[in-house]
């Protein structure tokens, strides 16, 4: 390959999959910005600029490590002595307990190839029914509300390229700034076109700085707020009645649940003054169009799907869904969150995001697979539900691309069943805080090294290509999902092409709601990308489904893809949005004398999750080189810390100790904590894993905590 040669492909952070090419450099490659891929258009964050720093062998794994058992201490392997380490701890454990007593743990940040053949394997080989992922910790609200109103979940129901165009956006918990730098440009393209920004958010953070209107309500009120906003909406003769009646469903017990929620009651639980509630009502609907996007802030709680539910009810009654420039719509976190979800990872569903208790969709993927669909298990445990039983019921445990001993709720106790299993093995880029407590690590491909697709938050599926062979000692989580099947007894079924799997993941998911059919990969290196649901056939009206529309041409039959969701009609079974009628409730852990305070958390834009790759990366460290607690003045003056001042932020589940960043960006009741740190600074020492009932999501965005200096006074 000569130095001139560049390779398209995406940074392998955020679900924005930012555009980049790779150029060969030293044994490495250099990031070039591709101003032709019309997300990002050339631009990148520092992460994605500083990406191949973690292609390097000072900071990467190189060769296999297993656990010796006399020392305890983690030994070089070879891959032979590895893989067969791994297939006896689950081959053990599935003879002495049975299949379930076997869990996989999967990641938002896996390839759709590989997560879809994570569940087949997991499915297919080890017959557990134990298999979910970090995405149930991402955006599985707003997936389960999606799913509620609009009977399809796909995290943009339209490309960003539609935001600068509307004509109000409320952006709710959301720092976009800082999480999702290069997206900020659609922000301020809307105010530069006249449209209004709405931004709610307990902190005036950089994204709230830029914002019309700025709404600051205490966390875990999100409910309360959007149901306060409704009832405005009734109140002031703003539904759009049309709309209603003509393409939804469930209006009046949905109407009658956001009057109960007057707005002076509404104030008294969120502290959002009336005046504010009402300038963002009118503001919104003053608009010809109008978009609510939601992020983790009012989804990560214990009545997140409820929560983002009220939004949608909002949305709706307006006529600010499946129409031109309108709709809600969920800012997806992790790098394939969106794709992670829809091809068998998650404990519920199969590929093409077919239910895994429907008795067609697992005789369809039964037949891709070639088994009985009696043989594959039921649905199983959620991810913090997985995590928590594991030493119990969950003997072993065969983790890829997550890191739990930082990024999961109430994060010394899940380190603590980690430590309880009979057998760990980790396949991961790097030796994670959860590696380290593994007895088989494996090493594994980083996306500069591998070809597979992802799909980002718009749901435009997307190609990562190879542009650097991977050390020696390195294998892809393809090759080592073939070599365990093959000891497990099952030598066919498992490929190592990353091209032949999608070839089948596209036959497993046809005709289902995430249907890839007609996405290849020659598609996809020729038109930067495809939206689903893509069928394989546009069909004699060439539209799309879920009511698109007209879409464009790809070819003859051949289905153009379909960005633009919901124009004609909802993809429920009656063709309407459904409202559903939620009510305001308390977090799961309030505030008391003991606990007076309420922490939230969240990300800073140097680092990235649990900060396994990004705190290697020398340039990304000096930005953001440890945790902090972030608090309000009189806060500070309060408990007695002054700026800099190592404070402990401690809650029922345990206590972490960062040093003070004094602000008046942040409410007086309420301190912040970025999550990305091990150790003392351990943000998920502190989260609550109380659980959405429908989701599954634990409340890591509001628990009830006490501040007070780290060292006690003389």
């Amino acid at each position: 390959m000569s130095e001139a040669v560049t390779t398209p492909t995406h940074c392998p952070y955020c679900a924005l999959q930012c555009g980049m090419s790779l150029r060969p450099a030293g044994g490495t490659v250099e990031v070039v910005e591709r101003p032709d891929f019309p997300v990002n258009r050339g631009a990148l964050c520092g992460k994605g600029r500083t990406a191949p720093a973690v292609l390097s062998s000072r900071v990467r794994l190189t060769g296999p490590l297993v656990r010796c058992p006399d020392t305890g201490v983690l030994k070089s392997a070879s891959w032979e002595e590895a893989l067969a380490a791994v297939a006896d701890g689950l081959r053990r454990t599935r003879a002495d307990h049975g299949p379930d007593a076997v869990g996989v743990f999967g990641g938002g940040g896996l390839t759709n190839e590989k997560a879809y053949a994570l569940g087949k394997f997991a499915r297919v080989v080890l017959g557990t029914s134990q298999i979910d992922y970090n995405g149930r910790f991402c955006m599985s609200s707003a997936a389960a509300a999606h799913q509620r109103a609009f009977g399809l979940d796909r995290g943009l129901p339209f490309p960003l390229e539609d935001i600068p165009r509307t004509g109000c956006v409320i952006l709710v918990g959301s720092n976009l700034a800082e999480t999702m730098p290069p997206a900020l440009r659609y922000l301020t393209e809307l105010k530069a076109n006249g449209g209004k920004l709405i931004v709610i958010d307990p902190r005036r953070t950089r994204t709230a700085e830029q914002a019309d209107l700025h709404l600051a309500p205490r966390p875990g009120t999100d409910l309360a707020l959007a149901l306060g906003l409704l009832h405005l909406v009734v109140a002031e003769g703003r539904v759009d009645e049309g709309f209603v009646r003509e393409r939804t469903e469930g209006w009046e017990a949905a109407r009658a649940g956001a009057m109960a929620h007057w707005p002076e009651l509404v104030e008294r639980i969120t502290g959002v003054p009336v005046p504010l509630l009402r300038d963002a009502m009118r503001m919104f609907c003053d608009a010809e169009s109008g978009m609510v996007l939601t992020a983790r802030g009012p989804e990560q709680q214990s009545k997140g799907t409820d929560t983002v539910g009220a939004w949608i009810n909002l949305c709706l009654a307006t006529g600010r869904a499946g129409r031109p420039l309108s709709g809600y719509g969920c800012l997806t976190g992790q790098g394939n969150g969106q794709g992670g979800r829809e091809h068998g990872q998650k404990a519920d569903q199969l590929p093409g995001y077919r239910k895994l208790d429907d008795p067609a969709a697992r005789a369809h993927v039964a037949g891709v697979w070639g088994v009985d669909p009696d043989s594959l298990p039921g649905p199983g445990r959620s991810a913090y539900e997985l995590l928590d039983a594991l030493g119990g019921d969950v003997k072993s445990l065969l983790l890829m691309g997550s890191n739990p001993v930082v990024s999961a709720p109430r994060a010394a106790h899940i380190e603590g069943r980690l430590r309880s299993l009979d057998f760990l093995a980790v396949a991961d880029v790097v030796l994670s805080e959860t590696a380290e407590l593994a007895d088989v690590v494996l090493p594994v491909t980083q996306w500069a090294e591998e070809t597979g697709t992802t799909t980002n938050l718009e749901g435009r599926v997307l190609l990562r290509q190879r542009a650097i062979t991977p050390p020696e000692g390195v294998r892809t989580d393809l090759e080592v999902l073939h070599a365990l099947a093959a000891l497990l007894g099952r030598e066919k079924g498992f490929p190592t092409d990353p091209e032949e799997v999608f070839d089948e993941l596209r036959r497993a998911s046809a005709d289902g709601p995430a249907d890839y059919s007609g996405i290849s990969y020659r598609r996809l290196r020729e038109e930067n990308g495809v939206f689903w649901p893509c069928p394989e056939s546009a069909g004699p009206a060439g539209t799309g489904p879920a009511g698109a529309g007209p879409t464009g041409s790809a070819g003859a039959g051949h289905h153009p893809g379909t960005p633009r969701l919901f124009l004609d009609r909802f993809a429920t079974p009656s063709g309407r949005a459904r409202f559903v009628a939620v009510t305001h409730r308390p977090a799961a852990e309030e505030t008391d004398a003991e606990y007076p305070v309420v922490l939230t958390t969240g990300r800073v834009v140097a680092q990235y999750q649990s900060g396994a790759q990004t705190r290697r990366v020398d340039e990304l460290n000096a930005a953001a080189p440890g945790p902090f607690v972030e608090l309000h003045p009189r806060l500070a003056e309060r408990i007695g810390v002054a700026e800099g001042e190592r404070v402990a932020v401690v809650s029922r589940r345990g206590r972490a100790v960062a040093p003070a960043r004094i602000t008046t960006a942040i409410r007086q009741d309420t301190v912040f904590m970025p999550f990305h740190w091990p150790g003392e600074g351990r943000a998920n020492t502190l989260t609550n894993p109380a659980l959405d009932p429908v989701s599954r999501m634990p409340e890591f965005k509001t628990c009830a905590v006490r501040v007070e200096p780290a060292s006690p006074r003389p």
